[in-house]
């Protein structure tokens, strides 16, 4: 774990053991794993009623299905908890992310060497930027055709400023993200002149280099319920945290395995199990946007986050948790 200074020092170095992985390469090992004779692609639920016997999915396709069980791990955007709490409002942090990736071998040498095997920070007042090596396109782990990852948190007041921003090219507003090739270009124009200005050199050319970066809008959502009768909401679904603690993949696998564990304890009594599942894991969401919720405060807001402070470390079970 590197800290950059104001000129590409090193101000601080923690030998930690962390892998990195992209989503196209996880997509891609679980779909050859699965198979696609039971994973349908090009669906999308839409609604869903249930009674004592069963749950009855509605797809934008027409299609109809009928299950004894429905997990729905459907995202920060999840059907599930729009029909199930229609009323539940995300938490805007005050921030967004711009978020983006560039091929090593399009970068410096010395931005290579700084990056390439590290997750690197480099802060300045009210802002920070996290930045780490992850696959090439094609899964490639090759040091040189590896990507370049980061995620870089800048403060945007709610209201008019953060909705001219959350516009995309097509007049739409995006209250989740602008996807690549959306943004208007005068955003990413002030964007790369605030990194040449705020952020360390090798950061900076990682941000500036990137051909289409895009933006996320950084929001908390609390679930108060992750059963209901024979539904169940995992994942980012339930509880859709921050990214400071690069936790939320392991939240929903958490989730998976203990609803695993439950239901083969049940003897087929799904909604006992599903209640019996829920209260542990509507602890540990909470305990997560706590501590999440804390380490932006801390970086965006007081400004207090000094290299190596260990509260805010990567992981699930952070210090608190």
């Amino acid at each position: 774990m590197r800290h950059l200074g104001g000129d590409n020092e090193v101000v601080h170095d923690d030998a930690v053991e962390w892998r990195y992985s992209s989503w196209s390469t996880i997509y891609r090992a679980l779909l050859d794993d699965f198979g696609t004779d039971h994973h349908h692609l090009g669906e999308f639920c839409a609604g869903f009623d249930q009674d004592a016997d069963g749950v009855t999915l509605r797809f934008v396709s027409g299609r109809t299905e009928t299950a004894d069980l429905v997990v729905f791990a459907d995202g920060i955007t999840s059907t599930a908890r729009r029909r199930l709490f229609p009323d539940l409002v995300r938490h805007y942090s005050g921030y967004v992310g711009w978020r983006g990736t560039v091929p090593e071998g399009e970068v410096s040498e010395e931005t290579r060497r700084l990056l390439g095997e590290a997750l690197t920070y480099s802060v300045a007042p009210g802002t920070h930027i996290v930045l780490y090596p992850i696959p090439g396109p094609d899964g490639e782990i090759e040091e040189g055709r590896r990507l370049l990852n980061y995620v870089w948190y800048r403060n945007v007041p709610d209201g008019p400023r953060l909705h001219e921003l959350t516009t995309d090219l097509r007049g739409f507003e995006c209250p989740v993200s602008v996807h690549p090739g959306q943004v208007q270009q005068r955003f990413v124009d002030e964007m790369r002149s605030a990194a040449a200005a705020q952020l360390a050199p090798a950061a900076a050319e990682t941000v500036i280099r990137t051909r289409q970066p895009y933006m996320q809008v950084v929001f908390d959502t609390r679930i108060p319920a992750m059963a209901d009768g024979r539904v169940a909401v995992i994942g980012d679904a339930a509880f859709a945290a921050r990214p400071h603690a690069a936790a939320g993949t392991a939240k929903a696998a958490d989730d998976a395995w203990t609803l695993y564990e439950h239901l083969r304890a049940s003897d087929g009594d799904i909604p006992t199990a599903l209640k019996h599942w829920e209260p542990a894991q509507l602890r540990l969401g909470n305990q997560l946007i706590d501590r999440v919720a804390r380490m932006g405060h801390r970086s965006q807001v007081e400004g207090t986050w000094t290299p190596g402070d260990p509260d805010l470390r990567f992981g699930l079970y952070g210090p608190g948790v």
